[in-house]
């Protein structure tokens, strides 16, 4: 926040309010004063964080009001006087700082020009000027995740992950609905994917750990360049979504791990429900019991090996290629022949796609 915006604000109304006025930060130390001579002192008898606490206080002959944040206060105005005048004014410098700071961070705030950029905000050509003028580095890797919290709690998620990324200059850390949270984080040169999903899996640990929050995270690829931040925070609200489906068991989602499944995702329900009439005959999917499912399950888990399959199953091997042959002469497919196996597996796939039902961004 530029505090020539504050002392703008405290010169033009210095003169009208006839007394010493200004602004402190969380430090208590003044930002901004009528009293030009003052600004940079530091005010030790005022406890910030008491008088974040209280609506007005009054310490040592002044009368103070914090603004900004409502969870954290950032600064607070202050009148010289305990009179109801003095109250008044304090009154009326908080409500015209705290809008002059909500207009220069909508403007100039690195974390909301980067929300725009997710969100698709922005036009495309005025990303690399506004990057520009808030000095923001473009060429760095980043990647985006989307924190989304699957169970409530007193305490907040988008507070908890910015207090685990409190650096505002490289990692951003924004609230995109009631579930959702996104983060953007800065990479180092060495980070790799392995490295992204440990910082992810932290993340969901610390969450559930501390604070009793259920999570999953969607991991979009890693980027360059600020613009192609939208698209690594589409392609991690993907992973979130795909993952409802296919990853059920996973906290944690990334977007290149997805495989088939994202391209299953991205197929036209009409397609998807074409395929799989020409797969399989009419009902001969639903006529299967979970017991022969659960065999199909361990077949391919074991990578169409018969008898690695039915060691794990505890089952005669025989009685495995029965299984087999019967799923063969119901689907009229091989699952021992390696193209036939796919087509199954897929089908199966889309099968599990249809039922969910995900939304699509």
């Amino acid at each position: 926040m530029s505090n020539r915006l504050f002392q703008g604000i405290i010169h033009q109304m210095g003169g009208a309010l006839d007394r010493n006025i200004g602004v402190i930060d969380a430090s208590s130390t003044v930002v901004s004063a009528s009293e030009l001579g003052r600004i940079g002192e530091t005010i030790p008898e005022v406890d910030f964080n008491v008088l974040s606490a209280s609506d007005i206080a009054t310490v040592d002959g002044y009368t103070y009001k914090c603004f900004g944040s409502p969870l954290r206060p950032e600064y607070a105005v202050f009148v010289l006087g305990t009179d109801e005048t003095a109250k008044k004014y304090s009154i009326i410098l908080s409500v015209s700082m705290a809008n002059a700071k909500k207009y220069y961070d909508e403007k100039y705030d690195k974390v909301n020009f980067i929300k725009n950029v997710l969100l698709d905000n922005i036009l495309p050509g005025d990303v690399y000027l506004k990057s520009r003028e808030l000095r923001l580095n473009t060429d760095v890797r980043r990647v985006c995740m989307i924190i989304k919290t699957l169970s409530t709690s007193d305490a907040s998620a988008y507070e908890v992950v910015q207090g685990l990324f409190p650096d505002k200059t490289k990692d951003f850390v924004i609230n995109i609905s009631e579930t959702d949270v996104a983060l953007v984080k800065e990479l180092k040169p060495n980070v790799d994917e392995k490295d992204i999903e440990k910082l992810a899996a932290s993340i969901v640990d610390t969450l559930s750990g501390e604070y009793y929050i259920r999570s999953v995270v969607g991991i979009g690829t890693a980027v360059t360049g600020t613009r192609e931040l939208a698209r690594s925070f589409k392609e991690a609200q993907v992973a979130i979504e795909v993952g409802k489906v296919f990853e059920t068991e996973r906290s944690i989602v990334t977007y290149e791990h997805l495989g088939i499944a994202r391209l299953i995702y991205q197929l036209p329900t009409t397609l998807c429900e074409t395929f799989l009439k020409e797969v399989f005959k009419k009902g001969s999917l639903e006529t299967m019991d979970q017991e022969t499912l659960f065999t199909i399950q361990k077949f391919f888990e074991n990578s169409l090996n018969v008898s690695e399959t039915s060691r794990k199953l505890f089952v005669h091997r025989n009685t495995l290629v029965y299984r087999l042959e019967k799923i063969k002469k119901v689907t009229g497919l091989d699952l021992r022949e390696f193209e036939d196996a796919i087509v199954f597996k897929v089908a199966l796939m889309v099968k599990k796609y249809l039922m969910a039902n995900p939304v699509k961004y």
